[in-house]
C-alpha cells in the first residue's frame, strides 16, 4: 500500500498549480525554502534567480508581502486579466521546477500541468471567495483560511515523495 505521502510527480506539479491560483507566491516560496532537500534535487536548483540566495529570497519576501496585500481593499481581483495572468505563469514555473526532481526531466510537462492547476485554483479560490461573502462574515476571515490552506498543501507537495 502506499504512503499517504506518495504522490506522482506530475500531479504534486498541477497542485502546487492550483496552489498558486489561489497564492501565486507562495507555493514557489515553499519550494525555495526547501532548496537544498535531498528529495528535490533538480534543474530548478541551477535556474538564474533560484540558485542565488538574494533571488530565494526575494520570492520568500514576496510570498510574504503577497499574504498582506490580498487583504487590502484595493487589490485587484485574481480573475482580471494581470494577475490571472501572474497566476497561471507562477503555476507554470514551480510545475516545471518541480518536474526536474526525481527521474528526467519533465519540464514542459509541469509547466503544463502548473499552468493548468493555475487557471482552476484561480477560478476556484474566487469562487470561494465570493461564496463566501453570503455567510457575512469579513472577507479577510476567508483570506486568511485561504492563506493558512495554501501554505499547508504547498507544504505537503513540497515534502511528498
Amino acid at each position: 500500500m502506499a504512503s499517504s505521502t506518495t504522490i506522482p510527480l506530475p500531479a504534486r506539479s498541477a497542485l502546487l498549480g492550483v496552489l498558486a491560483g489561489a497564492r501565486s507566491m507562495t507555493p514557489l516560496a515553499v519550494l525555495v525554502l526547501n532548496h537544498h532537500r535531498p528529495s528535490l534535487a533538480g534543474a530548478w536548483q541551477t535556474w538564474p534567480v533560484l540558485r542565488e540566495p538574494a533571488g530565494r529570497l526575494a520570492i520568500v519576501l514576496a510570498a510574504a508581502g503577497e499574504l498582506v496585500v490580498d487583504k487590502l481593499p484595493a487589490t485587484p481581483s485574481r480573475t482580471k486579466p494581470g494577475p490571472l495572468l501572474g497566476r497561471i505563469g507562477s503555476g507554470a514555473l514551480v510545475g516545471a521546477a518541480l518536474a526536474t526532481t526525481g527521474r528526467g526531466e519533465h519540464v514542459n510537462t509541469g509547466a503544463v500541468l502548473g499552468a493548468i492547476g493555475g487557471l482552476v485554483g484561480t477560478l476556484a479560490g474566487a469562487a470561494l471567495r465570493t461564496g463566501g461573502q453570503q455567510t457575512g462574515l469579513p472577507d479577510a476571515v476567508f483570506a486568511v483560511v485561504e492563506d493558512a490552506a495554501t501554505i499547508t498543501c504547498a507544504l505537503a507537495m513540497v515534502s511528498a515523495e
